[in-house]
C-alpha cells in the first residue's frame, strides 16, 4: 500500500481499504475528472457497486467533488486539501466536446451571487463547453 494515500484517506476520516487506495490512486494519476465507468475500466475484478460506494464515501468526506457536465454521466475529481465543498469554494469546469474529457478549472472561482430573501444556495456549478487545448489545434 502507498503510505501517502493511506495518510490522505485518514486525514479525511476515511478508513483505508485496498479498493479505496486503488480508486484514490487512479484519481490522483488523472489530470481530468473521471466517471464511474471510466474508473471501472481500471479494475478488472472490482464490482461497480463497490467503486460507486467508494466514490460516495469520498464525496461525503469531501475528498472528491462531483461534476455533472451534461454528458449524462457524473464525473468525480479530487478536492484541494483545504476544500470543504462549500458554494463559495466552487470553481468552473471545462468539458471538451470532441474528446469528452472534463477538467477542473480551479483558478476560475465562481462569483458570489446575491439570492432573493429566504433563498439559500446549497451547491452551484458552471461547465464551460468547447475544445480543449489538445483538440483545438
Amino acid at each position: 500500500m502507498k503510505p501517502e494515500l493511506e495518510k490522505k484517506l485518514k486525514s479525511r476520516d476515511i478508513h483505508p481499504t485496498a479498493m479505496r487506495i486503488l480508486v484514490l490512486d487512479e484519481l490522483e494519476k488523472s489530470d481530468s475528472a473521471l466517471s464511474l465507468n471510466e474508473l471501472e475500466t481500471h479494475f478488472d475484478q472490482a464490482d461497480k457497486t463497490t467503486i460507486y460506494r467508494t466514490l460516495k464515501t469520498f464525496q461525503k468526506h469531501k475528498l472528491v467533488h462531483s461534476i455533472e457536465d451534461g454528458t449524462g454521466s457524473v464525473k468525480y475529481a479530487l478536492c484541494d486539501e483545504d476544500c470543504e465543498c462549500m458554494p463559495e469554494q466552487s470553481h468552473a469546469h471545462f468539458h471538451c466536446n470532441k474528446c469528452s474529457v472534463t477538467f477542473c478549472m480551479k483558478e476560475f472561482h465562481l462569483p458570489k451571487i446575491s439570492l432573493p430573501k429566504n433563498f439559500k444556495a446549497q451547491e452551484n456549478s458552471l461547465v464551460i463547453k468547447g475544445l480543449c487545448d489538445k483538440c483545438s489545434v
